[in-house]
């Protein structure tokens, strides 16, 4: 079989063979390659040792080379090129102690996570598939190379490597595989936060965030989002809902674009309900205040997750106002007040969440309220085509301009400002400046 490989891949790979050395594309690449993508980057693998491959370009970066890796610059562009290495005893669930060399790309390619990612190739030799990584591949498996608890007790973050493979491909998990997860999903425990976040990442923004529930299934959930394994577990008996809340919060996953902080929000805009569950006397659950339980809980996730303060602050926003304006009968006035309360910028990303859980939900009413959504956006395309005023941003008066009549800097300024831009909100015509500013002397004393 035939794989084209780029152009500076072959030159990097010809020039150690003429070296005398083995080399191979592998792992990733491989894998993308044969599945018709286009790989993000190529790592080589070779007999040679680091400091022979140093000695074969002219230019290379010392990017891991206590772990065998250099990287070879060619024309600018960086290669990942690492030594057939045999990996030490595990210490810490998720480095080697100690690697060592080695001559054989059997060994190196045996140390590896999945079959699928344990393929190499080069045009001398074809594919070099000693695990089946391609039937797998042809099958939509995620397999571990040999034994499946062997390859997770070394690396604990593998485990959820798994499940991300799963849901970027549309992979069933083998039975062994996904059971060595499921006996050891307590190690994820002594995983850092940081690379925890990075695969969460990677699943929810998938093709297919519903793996989540293989998540739950093998016991990482309750380790990583205990959260949303308990919203797993609480009921929705309500005519607007037709899932529990765990699987209300992955149908609307489902139901938006694969952006971070979409995907964050959809996962985490329900999260609080379990705290706030009541049901009455009926038997009808209710979960009085959870948007604004579920943002302090979303906010806590996050930070313990070790997300960057943009993320948390949009995606706890959205969390916030997910309901806001439910049932409401909108107007040009209200939209304006509530561009103002929750930020212009999120609304694009608001009425797509609002959406999705609209879809999550049963059919009861969904025509109706969908169509109140429709009226929401409507006026709000509407508010931005004509420029009105819903931020301090576009008023027609400054803090310079209230200077300038003669008031002094200071609190008192800003509380002037935001009457005015109150003013502005009920009546979008008084946004002048000559306006405002008569409007400021007979309101008040300079």
């Amino acid at each position: 079989m035939r794989i084209e490989l780029p152009e500076k891949v072959k030159r990097i790979i010809k020039r150690l063979e003429e070296a005398g050395f083995e080399a191979y594309a592998v792992g990733g690449c491989v894998r993308d390659t044969l599945l018709g993508r286009n790989p993000d980057d190529w790592d080589i693998t070779t007999r040679a040792t680091p400091a022979q491959i140093k000695g074969l370009f002219h230019k290379t970066i010392d990017t891991g080379i206590q772990h065998g890796t250099v990287t070879v610059l060619m024309d600018g562009e960086g290669f990942e090129v690492t030594t057939y290495r045999i990996d030490g005893e595990y210490e810490d669930a998720r480095h080697p102690k100690e690697v060592s060399f080695t001559t054989s790309l059997e060994e190196d390619l045996k140390r590896r996570d999945f079959t699928i990612n344990a393929m190499a190739y080069n045009d001398r030799a074809g594919l070099i598939d000693l695990f089946d990584g391609k039937g797998d591949l042809e099958k939509g498996i995620v397999r571990c190379v040999g034994n499946a608890e062997d390859r997770f007790s070394e690396d604990a973050l593998r485990m959820m490597r798994a499940i991300r493979f799963s849901a970027q491909l549309g992979y069933e998990i083998e039975a062994g595989t996904k059971l060595a997860i499921c006996g050891l999903s307590e190690n994820i425990r002594r995983i850092s936060a940081e690379r925890v976040q990075m695969e969460l990442n990677k699943l929810v923004t998938s093709p297919h965030p519903e793996m989540l529930r293989t998540a739950g299934e093998t016991g990482i959930l309750k380790v990583v989002l205990p959260e949303l394994q308990l919203a797993m577990e609480t009921p929705q008996e309500h005519p607007h809902h037709c899932y529990n809340v765990g699987e209300h919060i992955i149908h609307t996953m489902q139901q938006v674009e694969a952006t971070k902080e979409l995907r964050l929000a959809a996962m985490l805009h329900d999260i609080g309900k379990p705290q706030c569950l009541t049901v009455d006397e009926k038997g009808l659950t209710h979960f009085y205040g959870h948007a604004r339980a579920s943002a302090e809980l979303a906010r806590e996730v996050l930070r313990r997750l070790k997300y960057d303060n943009h993320t948390i602050d949009t995606v706890c926003r959205l969390v916030l106002y997910h309901d806001y304006g439910n049932g409401v009968q909108p107007d040009q006035r209200k939209v304006r007040h509530a561009m103002n309360k929750i930020g212009e910028d999120l609304f694009p990303m608001l009425f797509a969440l609002k959406k999705a859980d609209i879809l999550a939900q049963s059919g009861y009413l969904r025509k109706e309220k969908l169509e109140g959504l429709e009226e929401w956006k409507r006026i709000y395309d509407e508010i931005l085509e004509t420029g009105q005023c819903v931020s301090l941003k576009t008023l027609a008066i400054t803090g310079r301009d209230l200077i300038a009549m003669g008031m002094k800097p200071g609190k008192r300024l800003g509380e002037v400002l935001e009457e005015a831009l109150k003013l502005v909100l009920d009546h979008p015509e008084y946004n002048r400046k000559e306006i405002l500013q008569e409007w400021v002397l007979e309101n008040h004393t300079l």
